[in-house]
């Protein structure tokens, strides 16, 4: 494993090691003594993943106070644009967003720390995306800032989106609570 820094602070990107052979590949997701030595919070309450067609946008999501969350990111089949706006109303980077690839060909994880909203755009039909994350879900603190509202060209003619992603403020409407 293997920690990139980004410009968003405390937003990284974990290279992960891909072991292959005759049988197929071992890739480890998680490391505890990793994450004590490099400081990432890690006390994950909730594990999910999702499965996505081409051209499926989901995004951008996030928990408010008191059930924020940090959250690991990773793919584990297909390949997605990931998206992560920073919305802390005191970052250097407010309103900015940080843009990669994930596939299942060269393994990654984003560790996004609390106050950071995410989505990602499936390239690639039945692409699995797992999240861990440091709360439960919670209906009440469960939010949004609306997918194209924040100067980020998805690249994709007809995308498909929720009627609840496309219902979340924008971001020039938010008043962020971190």
């Amino acid at each position: 494993m293997e920690i990139e820094k980004t410009f968003i602070e405390g937003l990284l990107v974990i290279h992960l090691n891909k072991l292959s052979d005759d049988r197929g590949a071992f890739i480890k997701t998680f490391n505890n003594d990793f994450s004590v030595q490099h400081n990432l919070v890690t006390d994950f309450k909730e594990s999910y993943f999702s499965v996505s067609g081409v051209n499926v946008v989901r995004g951008m999501h996030f928990q408010t106070p008191s059930a924020q969350h940090t959250k690991l990111v990773y793919i584990n089949k297909g390949n997605i644009t990931d998206v992560v706006l920073d919305i802390r109303k005191n970052s250097a980077t407010y309103g900015r967003y940080f843009t990669i690839t994930l596939s299942d060909t060269q393994p990654k994880l984003v560790y996004i720390p609390e106050g950071l909203a995410h989505g990602f755009l499936s390239l690639q039909e039945n692409s699995i995306v797992t999240y861990l994350q440091t709360s439960v879900y919670s209906k009440d603190h469960d939010h949004g800032i609306k997918w194209d509202s924040f100067g980020f060209d998805w690249g994709v003619t007809n995308p498909i989106i929720s009627i609840r992603d496309q219902s979340f403020t924008t971001l020039g409407d938010f008043k962020s609570p971190f």
